[in-house]
């Protein structure tokens, strides 16, 4: 595993850069033609947004923004929720933007000719509000993925304030291929997962708000479970995992912070630290993709018709005819 190195242009908060390793093949293997040599480097914005105060908030990513910049970072990923931060509860529509707001664009055009991803509450047209991350790439926006699977349960209140969204769906970019985009709880579902797959990520990003649960002594429950996920998940999919969590206190909870870089092999690539603001800034040779896909073809080898056949069937049995397509053809136009 790489070892972290604090960056000769490092800026407040830390700011770390560290490098994907490949691992050693066989010659057969190695001798192969490469299909792409490109290094892309990813920062991951730990910060600790405040909360309801999206101006402040917004500085604080053209804050960060730069800094990544001034360190050739091709990506610059934040939390959920980065720009309002995460118990809004009846705050939700004062801090709502449109995806073509002022602050929207102000974020996505700071990234200049790199790519950026945060979190904010969206409004459609309709005037529902969606826990919504944008991902935008040179200037433009690429998609914007609203939560599918909303926390309603213990100290978790979404569905009271956000209404869900209907699709989970990757897109394709210039410097990191195909990209898939969750937020926080859709990584619990593994039925995100599923289709993560059978889109054919080569990255997928997840941004979350996560409070610290299952503390054990030094021991943070969440934290552990991420972790898990995103090498379980890495591995299964053949792709790099962006994690990219906050952190601070809001209403008496601690949000851990944590982020990390994992690789296809389910080698953690550098991971940010618990409970402090950070910048880190990590290089992964994409390469590694199509190495470890090489050792365990597992994309290959989906039967994805057949998945598709096996969920059409439960579909009938679950639903028959209470099955309502209404409500996911009124969600596509409510854009």
């Amino acid at each position: 595993m790489a070892t972290p190195t604090t960056s000769p242009d490092a800026t407040s908060p830390r700011a770390t850069v560290a490098q994907a390793s490949i691992p050693d093949l066989a010659p057969a293997v190695a001798a192969c033609s490469p299909v792409d040599r490109s290094t892309v480097r990813i920062a991951l914005a730990q910060i600790a947004p405040r909360l309801g105060d999206v101006r402040h908030n917004l500085g604080l990513h053209l804050e960060q923004i730069s800094a990544a910049r001034s360190q050739q970072a091709d990506l610059t990923v934040f939390p959920e929720l980065s720009l309002t931060g995460y118990f809004l509860r009846d705050m939700v529509p004062d801090v709502a933007l449109s995806r073509d707001a002022a602050a929207v664009r102000e974020l996505v055009d700071a990234a200049g000719d790199g790519d950026v991803s945060f979190g904010f509450v969206e409004e459609s047209r309709q005037n529902r509000f969606y826990n919504a991350a944008l991902y935008a790439e040179a200037g433009q926006v690429r998609r914007v993925h609203r939560k599918v699977y909303l926390p309603t349960y213990g100290l978790f209140d979404e569905r009271r304030y956000f209404a869900p969204g209907h699709r989970i769906e990757a897109f394709d970019t210039e410097k990191f291929g195909r990209v898939g985009l969750l937020v926080c709880e859709d990584f619990w579902h593994i039925s995100a997962i599923a289709i993560m797959q059978a889109e054919e990520v080569d990255l997928l990003v997840c941004i979350a708000n996560s409070p610290a649960r299952g503390v054990e002594g030094p021991v943070i429950g969440t934290s552990e479970t991420y972790m898990r996920l995103a090498k379980t998940y890495a591995q299964m999919l053949g792709t790099a995992v962006a994690f990219v969590h906050r952190v601070g206190f809001e209403d008496g909870l601690c949000f851990w912070g944590g982020s990390m870089i994992v690789g296809p092999n389910a080698e953690v690539i550098a991971a940010a630290p618990h409970f402090d603001e950070s910048l880190l800034v990590v290089e992964f040779d994409r390469t590694v993709l199509r190495r470890q896909r090489m050792i365990t073809p597992l994309a290959r080898d989906e039967q994805l018709l057949i998945t598709i056949e096996e969920l059409n069937r439960i579909r009938r049995r679950r639903y028959d005819d209470r099955f309502d397509d209404a409500q996911y053809d009124d969600a596509k136009h409510d854009d």
